[in-house]
């Protein structure tokens, strides 16, 4: 679905599609769940996947709870945990008793490692040589450039920039905007691959960047534009655009 135009930069999501988490938090959320004998069925996990996407693509509700919770982080994760509790299938009583137990529970039990897909250093490395732009857009409040340096991914990057910087935060049109500038590209010559359907896809369509979808376990089956489940594709999907 790339547009017949010449491609002369391509953006990316930081964390879900470039940076990962081992193991993921919804695993030991369900985990844990399923430890307290709570049955949770895989249409179950892939829904409250979906709507966790959701949540942090700055959604309403994720703003009027930072709002709400603005002094009080621990009361934010509670309300998180019912929340993912809800949209797991559980009562809406039943997950407001569970919620502080599961808060406390990731709190003091899921530490996980940050990792990069080892497709992905070797398929920063072509497009680079190729001659395309690269950027990171993330929804963080604050710049990133020593995380991208600890992940060894900096030298591929001639920009990074965080929502916070230009109080947009995706899928708002700016942050993409401002991406466009740092790119020194138009949107019809860049793309943008994320990997949530709700901040990455919706937000790029609107500005006008062609957006690609790293979706490797196929969460977003009906996206409506190009997918990719590996790192390894994008260059030929570059190729045939």
């Amino acid at each position: 679905m790339l547009r017949n135009h010449p491609i002369k930069a391509v953006l990316f999501d930081l964390d879900g599609t470039l940076r990962h988490h081992l193991p993921k938090g919804s695993e030991v959320f369900v985990g844990y769940l399923r430890s307290l004998n709570i049955p949770i069925s895989h249409e179950d996990e892939t829904r409250a996947e979906r709507w966790e996407h959701f949540y942090f693509a700055h959604s309403l509700e994720i703003q009027q709870d930072r709002e709400a919770f603005k002094d009080n982080s621990k009361a934010f994760w509670v309300n998180y945990s019912k929340r993912r509790l809800v949209a797991l299938g559980l009562e809406r009583e039943q997950a407001a008793r569970l919620a502080p137990e599961v808060s406390e529970y990731m709190g003091a039990n899921y530490k996980p490692e940050a990792y990069v897909p080892k497709e992905a250093p070797l398929m920063l490395a072509m497009l680079k040589q190729a001659g395309y732009t690269l950027g990171v857009l993330s929804n963080r409040d604050e710049p990133y450039h020593e995380e991208l340096k600890n992940l060894r991914l900096d030298p591929f990057f001639d920009f990074s920039l965080a929502a916070g910087e230009v109080q947009s935060f995706k899928p708002e049109p700016r942050i993409f905007q401002r991406g466009l500038e740092l790119a020194g590209s138009a949107a019809h010559e860049t793309i943008y691959v994320g990997d949530n359907y709700f901040a990455d896809i919706v937000g790029s369509h609107r500005a006008g960047l062609a957006p690609v979808l790293f979706d490797p376990n196929r969460l977003f089956p009906d996206a409506g534009c190009d997918v990719i489940r590996s790192f390894d594709e994008l260059p030929d999907l570059l190729m045939q655009g």
